[in-house]
């Protein structure tokens, strides 16, 4: 657990007790130096060791830098998503710590048994909303419960959400996480019994100038039967291992080949005015900037990646590749 933290208000005081004398420098020294002392509660003894916590730190930090990338690019916007705490608690503690109503997430982790929650603060949920409908991303809804057109937009956060969550978690267990139901009262909530341990890893998200929190809960029973891979020594393992395999360089290439990309060959182009478009009728010929002789255009995707000369292959149409057309990207590559 963090240390407590004074706020501006105790510092004040305490500054204040420092100045007329009531408070003793030394004194306060001599108490730190001292031997502290841990309250342990045998009703609620810790689950989870120093080096399991260590190791869902990582994991949710690699989940982090994930969801980050991906928030950035769907949303055009300044994101910021880390990893600030990974505590254990009981549920009932969890639950009380949220507010009402919050965007809560109930997620199944085949093959892992039971659920864990995804809550995101209403204040990001909001913000996210906003901007996907236009706006500038301002936190400036009251905090309520979401309509159906909003919850369908947040459904699809969570649902990219769960994809990085599955893929952090890969060299640990493969789950295949689903939503199973979406709830705005965390009472309505109850995953587990309220006594029961669960970890709760805080993430501290930002969007523009709007700041919030993403939790995520996972109790002890669903995570018990792989207790033995949350250690940082088969974490580290398991990712050198993956790197080292010589089969996964072929899943690539293999994936590589099968993927499909737009190929275009641009015969030629021309510019007309919209009076002169609109009046085009069957039969008009218009006149494109390229000669019979020309080399032609052939884009990939969406850059012009080849020359190439039209033709035949067979009965049907085709274009011979003439010319490899580099650019500052292609350096260094064979071609």
């Amino acid at each position: 657990m963090a240390d407590d933290v004074l706020s501006q208000s105790e510092i004040d005081k305490l500054l204040a007790q420092f100045a007329s004398g009531e408070a003793d420098a030394e004194e306060m020294k001599k108490e730190e130096n001292q031997k502290k002392v841990k309250t342990y509660d045998f009703k609620r003894p810790d689950k989870f060791s120093k080096d399991q916590i260590r190791t869902l730190n990582m994991l949710h930090d690699n989940f982090a830098r994930l969801f980050n990338t991906y928030l950035s690019t769907y949303l055009r916007a300044l994101v910021s998503v880390e990893v600030v705490s990974v505590e254990q608690l009981t549920y009932q503690e969890f639950v009380q710590s949220l507010s009402n109503p919050s965007v809560i997430g109930i997620l199944a982790v085949p093959p892992l048994k039971g659920n864990i929650i995804l809550e995101m603060n209403s204040g990001i949920a909001f913000s996210i909303i906003d901007r996907v409908f236009g706006g500038q991303g301002d936190n400036t809804i009251k905090p309520r419960v979401l309509t159906e057109i909003e919850e369908a937009v947040i459904r699809r956060i969570f649902d990219k959400a769960l994809g990085h969550l599955r893929e952090a978690w890969f060299n640990v267990v493969q789950f295949n996480p689903k939503m199973e139901a979406m709830e705005s009262n965390p009472q309505f909530a109850q995953i587990v019994p309220p006594s029961d341990m669960v970890v709760i890893i805080t993430l501290k998200t930002q969007i523009g100038s709007v700041e919030g929190f993403l939790n995520i809960c996972i109790p002890y029973l669903v995570l018990e039967p792989i207790m033995s891979k949350l250690t940082t020594t088969f974490w580290v393992s398991a990712n050198v291992s993956k790197e080292d395999h010589p089969e996964n360089t072929d899943i690539i290439r293999e994936k590589l080949r099968r993927t499909k990309v737009p190929v275009i060959v641009q015969m030629g182009q021309f510019d007309i005015s919209v009076r002169e478009f609109l009046s085009l009728s069957y039969g008009d010929v218009l006149q494109l900037d390229t000669k019979v002789d020309d080399e032609l255009k052939c884009i990939i995707g969406s850059d012009t990646k080849f020359l190439c000369r039209p033709g035949t292959s067979g009965k049907r149409s085709a274009v011979q590749i003439t010319k490899l057309i580099k650019t500052e990207g292609d350096e260094g590559t064979n071609g």
